[in-house]
C-alpha cells in the first residue's frame, strides 16, 4: 500500500514536469499538445493559489485516468473564466491536496492560454454527499468551483462524500 502511494504521488509530480512543456506549447498556439504520445488530454489553463504557493496545470476531461495526472475542467460546466460555474475536479491526496488549507478570502487565478487571467475570491467551503450534483450547476455570475474527495485523509479512495471550494470572480 505504501510502494502505490509513493507511485502515485511520483507519477503525478512527473507529470507535472511533462505537462509544463505541454501548457508551453499551448500558451505558443498549439491547439491541444500532447504532454505524452499517447495523452488524450491536454492543458487548458493554469490553477494558482498564491497564499499557499500552488500551482497546477488543469487538464481538459474529468475522467479518472486524467486526474491522475492533474486537476481536470468537467468540459459540461461553462468555460474557465466564462460566465457562470466553471468546475474542477482533482484527487484530496495529490494536486488537491491544498484545498484543506483553502480559507474564505483567499485569492485563486486562472490563466488560459490566451493569456486571460481570471482572479476569483474563495467564499465558502463546504462538504456535501458525492450524488449532491447541484455543485455543477450553472449560475448566473462567475464562479469557479473546485471538487474532491473528503475526507482528506480517508485510507480508502473515493468515499461518499465531497469537499467544495466555491469562488466568486473578483475581477
Amino acid at each position: 500500500m505504501f510502494g502505490e502511494s509513493v507511485w502515485i504521488l511520483a507519477k503525478a509530480q512527473l507529470a507535472q514536469l511533462l505537462l509544463a512543456r505541454a501548457w508551453e506549447q499551448r500558451v505558443l498556439g498549439t491547439p491541444r499538445p500532447k504532454p505524452w504520445p499517447w495523452a488524450d488530454t491536454w492543458p487548458v489553463a493554469l490553477l494558482r493559489a498564491p497564499r499557499l504557493g500552488e500551482e497546477q496545470i488543469v487538464l481538459a476531461g474529468a475522467s479518472g485516468r486524467n486526474m491522475a495526472f492533474g486537476p481536470t475542467h468537467i468540459g459540461s460546466s461553462a468555460t474557465l473564466g466564462g460566465e457562470s460555474n466553471a468546475v474542477l475536479s482533482g484527487h484530496r491526496d495529490t494536486h488537491f491536496a491544498f484545498l484543506e488549507h483553502l480559507r474564505a478570502g483567499d485569492e485563486l487565478v486562472i490563466d488560459t492560454p490566451d493569456t486571460k487571467r481570471y482572479r476569483y475570491r474563495v467564499e465558502t467551503t463546504y462538504v456535501v454527499d458525492e450524488n449532491d450534483l447541484w455543485v455543477l450547476d450553472a449560475t448566473d455570475e462567475k464562479v469557479l468551483t473546485l471538487v474532491t474527495c473528503f475526507p482528506f485523509d480517508a485510507i480508502v479512495p473515493g468515499g461518499p462524500e465531497r469537499y467544495v471550494v466555491r469562488a466568486v470572480a473578483s475581477d
